[in-house]
């Protein structure tokens, strides 16, 4: 299954994806510039083989819905996404914030 849903921060609204897969739920949050999203994210394939998409991405790992990814400090962002001054233990949806 999957959900799609409007995500509210701040007056700006993203795009929340949950996709229910057996034993492991994909979850991510876009803005139209970037994204943040669940353990399963690659940021080193990101940063390394796509580094000419120069794509903007941050992940936050042991959540399992969308409010906790909000919430989640991020462990890892890509290179793109530090030139915006998203780091790594910023919360999710302060993150987005900087995606706009």
């Amino acid at each position: 299954m999957i959900e799609l849903s409007p995500v509210e921060i701040n007056g700006h609204t993203f795009l929340a994806v949950t996709v229910l897969l057996p034993k492991t739920t994909l979850l991510t949050v876009s803005s139209d510039k970037g994204y943040i999203m669940c353990g399963a994210l690659d940021v080193d394939l990101l940063n390394a083989k796509l580094k000419d998409r120069k794509i903007i991405a941050g992940r936050a790992v042991g959540v399992r819905t969308i409010e906790q990814l909000l919430n989640a400090p991020l462990e890892s962002v890509t290179l793109e996404a530090e030139e915006l001054g998203i780091t790594k233990g910023m919360i999710g949806k302060d993150a987005l914030l900087r995606m706009l």
